[in-house]
């Protein structure tokens, strides 16, 4: 399709990439930070998979370096353009999602993310609490990491500032 290979290879490293973002963002953010055995392999399986759309029959180790410098080079722009527009941001990566609030659990959030009671459990247990009830919020990020803030939290810090006021 085109006379010079190296121009192919930098559209199809292009196409590669917008459909990886594509796909992840279809997917949801749990794709993104809480990766199970069966998510690893996944994403090893598709780096090998789209290996060859991209550099195509070269597998020179030019063809293989330009592959991988139009991805540096497309991953610095959309950040620039990210930090520019608040709003592509929004759209490629999506927005926080409160799934607990007060110690109760927002079913229509967990389930519109795919997020069970136990991942809940886990994430809570992983940030010191034991129970939802505990839990002033919890947030899944759009980075699909889990923040977490829990009564304790609130409690200790209230503590703090109130010893502090007293020396």
């Amino acid at each position: 399709m085109f006379d010079n290979p190296y121009i192919h290879i930098i559209i199809s490293t292009t196409g590669v990439y917008l459909f990886i973002i594509l796909a992840l963002r279809v997917l949801g953010k749990t794709e993104l930070a809480q990766l199970s055995i069966t998510d690893l392999i996944f994403v090893l399986l598709i780096s090998n998979a789209v290996q060859n759309a991209m550099v195509g029959a070269d597998t020179s180790l030019g063809g293989g370096i330009l592959a991988a410098s139009v991805l540096f080079v497309i991953n610095f722009i959309f950040k620039k353009l990210k930090y520019k527009f608040p709003s592509l941001r929004k759209v490629l990566e999506g927005e926080p999602v409160i799934l607990i609030h007060n110690g109760k659990i927002i079913e229509s959030n967990c389930q519109k993310n795919n997020i069970s009671k136990e991942e809940l459990l886990q994430a809570i247990r992983e940030h010191g609490s034991h129970t939802i009830e505990e839990v002033d919020s919890l947030i899944l990020e759009s980075d699909g990491n889990i923040s977490v803030v829990s009564n304790e939290y609130k409690h200790h810090s209230v503590r703090r500032l109130k010893k502090r006021k007293n020396a």
